[in-house]
């Protein structure tokens, strides 16, 4: 019996901040392929190879984590005042769904390097040596993005000394300004806090009433106080992810978080929609050893904060959570705020599993309602592989 030969899609793999991805030029998917529906989100399974039931994306792009099961389709963006288009997709490792509701900010700091490497940018706009402005339209949430991309002889400067903990090896600095980073109203409800308040009381069966932050800036994140839920808020991944009783109740508690954010319509919906909202437990700052051996101390952070994606609790922070955090913790009064100390802020520094990480938020207070007009950090970015991913041609 004859079988479908494999078919070759041009495709560049690539790290960006903690994470890693493959990218793909719109034009360069099939036609089939090139508009949302069945036959793109078969042809993305595929390629990272899920579902996987075994769980290590064997015969895939993928790495089995949630840091490494991800895809971004770019284009030349038509939007007034962009100069592309990102869509992201967070794939289901052990499920045949790609969740595309929220964002992936480690990746975003790969997107301007790829747009300029590969024709996205006019090449009038890249200088000899400096750096390249790229205002990048993030298609899942409706958001602006700003990238500011290093340029040497021509080329996008991926080396140098940038340290960012979670990643082994330094690299160049890519700076991202998130705008307006409190989520649109298809992706979050619309206010920044969708309650109406800074901390809410979240009844969650099987743990009790706990105090949540519930705020909608980067990705929807439900944050909780670490001592209520009983720990400290320096674990690493293997003091939670071998609890399979532990991973289920924070499961629980970013469902009735999503149901009280209005992202979804009842309960049996969350295990539809794992990439949002993120759940997070922070806590003050303490001394602890971080994943790579690297010592934190008590007197270089603010706080500490924990996070879950996809299930398991993140290796570092996730880039878009990290946005979530320094908007929180620019607030006075949220429990990230309290957790850091209280009071104004415009930046903070919070320890995560594998070190620390620095992000700046400015929050005004108009009509009522808080407003962070943009969110920074800085991440780096680095191509892996480029050529083309091959898959069964009979696969979507």
């Amino acid at each position: 019996m004859t079988k479908a030969p494999q078919i070759k899609i041009a495709a560049t793999y690539m790290r960006g901040g903690t994470s890693k991805g493959v990218f793909f030029r719109l034009s360069d998917l099939p036609e089939v392929a090139q508009t949302p529906g069945a036959a793109r989100d078969a042809l993305l399974l595929r390629v990272i190879g899920s579902p996987d039931p075994y769980g290590k994306q064997t015969d895939g792009m993928g790495g089995a984590t949630s840091s490494t099961s991800k895809v971004v389709i770019l284009s030349k963006s038509e939007r007034a005042g962009h100069d592309v288009d990102y869509l992201f997709g967070q794939v289901s490792i052990d499920q045949p769904f790609i969740d595309w509701s929220g964002n992936c900010g480690n990746l975003s700091a790969a997107v301007g390097p790829f747009a300029i490497s590969n024709g996205l940018i006019d090449a009038d706009r890249i200088p000899e040596n400096g750096v390249v402005t790229v205002s990048i339209w993030q298609a899942n949430i409706g958001k602006t993005i700003v990238a500011h991309v290093p340029i040497t002889n021509g080329q996008v400067q991926e080396t140098g000394d940038f340290e960012l903990d979670g990643v082994t090896f330094p690299a160049a600095e890519v700076r991202l300004e998130f705008l307006d980073p409190a989520a649109d109203e298809e992706g979050a409800g619309g206010a920044m806090f969708p309650t109406g308040n800074l901390v809410d009381e979240l009844d969650v069966p099987g743990v009790g009433k706990l105090q949540a932050t519930m705020i909608n800036a980067g990705i929807p994140t439900v944050f909780v106080n670490a001592r209520d839920i009983g720990f400290t808020g320096t674990e690493l991944q293997d003091d939670i992810n071998g609890n399979a009783d532990t991973l289920a109740m924070f499961e629980t508690i970013r469902a009735h978080g999503a149901l009280r954010m209005g992202l979804i319509a009842n309960i049996e919906e969350a295990a539809r929609r794992q990439h949002t909202p993120k759940v997070a437990f922070v806590a003050e700052a303490a001394d602890y050893t971080a994943s790579s051996g690297k010592q934190v101390s008590v007197d270089s952070i603010d706080l500490v904060v924990r996070a879950l994606s996809m299930g398991k609790l993140h290796h570092a922070m996730m880039g878009t959570a990290a946005v979530a955090i320094g908007t929180a913790a620019a607030i006075p009064g949220t429990l990230v705020n309290l957790a850091a100390g209280g009071g104004e802020r415009e930046s903070v520094t919070f320890g995560h599993p594998s070190g620390t990480l620095r992000v700046g938020a400015q929050a005004i207070e108009e009509n009522g309602q808080w407003v962070v007009k943009k969110a920074l950090m800085s991440r780096s970015a680095r191509v892996l592989m480029e050529g083309y991913v091959r898959i069964p041609a009979d696969s979507f």
